[in-house]
């Protein structure tokens, strides 16, 4: 089988879906792989280490997609400017795909829709069950990590004041507070970096054990008294909490959120969208100049007004919707990224072949179309369908 490795064409996207040291390993187990000339450059990886590494390249990313029996990406299917054609038009029936579709999320429905009718098999890196057999598996949470880390940089870049305590000759400048709600492995490594720089931190989630981990990193922690029943799924994720559930959430985090100079939203609920905690009314009261970073955006958002992809200042507030935040740690994330998705790819694909069971627990949550269906749960009921 023949795998390719096109480069991203996101906006400021810098990773790519394979480093050479995950081709060579391609290579060793039978694969072919093709790489687009110069996919790796935005993590500072050459055309020349691809070869060294037993890749093949080539200008033309149509060749590549006519050619693959498998397509790598690091994000979502997308319209190529350049070319004037989407990605998913350069597919054929029966192409493997996998990569984070996020096929939940309204902006995502009709590429997904699409993928269905070209009769393309993909798979959803979101989807990976949170079980011990598929950690090395598990890219959200590699690049819950780097998101976490760098989302709390470029809040701290765009605050209109000093995050430490600041002693001067004129008065001490108090630190700045910050919110982080979602204490997943993002939410965790956000708080640490939000501590490092000196800020006051608090943190909540609607699961006690996380919420336990906030606790031991030094955050304030803020217990929305939630039914554990109602908010642990499976693998310890977040549940879609009922509606009035939310709202309860909403009115206890509300002096929280007027009192923050930056507010870091993570909070997911695996193959559905994210749940809107912070409204624009809250939006409003919030003090001008603070700053919201929402990593849950490729799933729609924890605030009703992040603009997807982008960074723009509403009621005052910086917005940060950048969906791509791993994508500024090129180097780190892409290594991280590449040996999840060889993991993956070896579990799928046996003998240079497809090997996999339908009925496995890693399969039927990622997989998302096959036989011109979507089969994806939380996609087909984002969709109604």
């Amino acid at each position: 089988m023949i795998i390719g490795i096109p480069k991203e064409i996101m906006k400021d996207e810098s990773r790519v879906a394979a480093a050479p040291e995950a081709v060579d390993k391609y290579v060793k187990d039978g694969f072919e792989v093709i790489v687009e000339s110069k996919a790796g450059e935005g993590a500072y990886f050459s055309d020349e280490d691809y070869k060294n590494s037993g890749a093949t390249i080539v200008d033309d990313v149509k060749e590549l997609y006519e050619k693959s029996d498998i397509i790598l990406k690091v994000k979502e299917p997308l319209f190529n400017e350049k070319l004037g054609v989407h990605e998913v038009d350069m597919m054929h029936e029966g192409q493997y795909l996998i990569t984070f579709i996020h096929p939940a999320a309204p902006v995502n429905h009709e590429m997904t829709k699409n993928l269905a009718k070209k009769g393309v098999i993909s798979f959803t890196l979101d989807g990976v069950p949170r079980i011990s057999r598929a950690q090395n598996m598990d890219a959200l949470t590699s690049m819950s990590t780097c998101a976490g880390y760098k989302g709390i940089l470029i809040a701290a870049n765009l605050l209109t004041k000093f995050i430490p305590q600041i002693f001067t000759a004129v008065g001490v400048i108090k630190p700045a507070n910050v919110l982080v709600v979602g204490t997943g492995v993002g939410g965790l490594q956000a708080i640490a970096t939000a501590k490092r720089l000196g800020a006051k931190v608090k943190a909540t989630d609607i699961r006690p054990d996380a919420l336990e981990q906030a606790g031991s990193l030094g955050a304030i922690t803020i217990d929305l008294g939630i039914d554990k029943n109602l908010a642990i799924g499976e693998g310890g994720y977040a549940l879609k909490l009922p509606e009035e559930e939310l709202v309860k959430e909403r009115e206890l985090l509300k002096e929280h959120i007027k009192q923050a100079d930056i507010i870091f939203l993570s909070a997911l609920v695996p193959g559905k969208l994210a749940p809107v905690i912070v409204t624009e009314d809250m939006v409003k009261e919030m003090k001008k100049g603070s700053v919201i970073v929402d990593i849950s955006i490729d799933q729609g958002g924890n605030c009703e007004i992040t603009p997807p992809g982008k960074v723009e200042v509403k009621h005052g507030v910086s917005l940060v919707g950048i969906k791509n935040i791993p994508g500024e740690l090129p180097t780190s994330s892409t290594w991280m990224f590449s040996q999840n998705l060889y993991n993956l790819v070896s579990y799928l694909f046996k003998d240079n072949k497809p090997s996999y069971d339908m009925e496995d627990e890693i399969v039927k949550k990622s997989l998302t179309t096959i036989d011109g269906e979507i089969v994806h749960k939380g996609a087909r009921e984002a969709m109604g369908l």
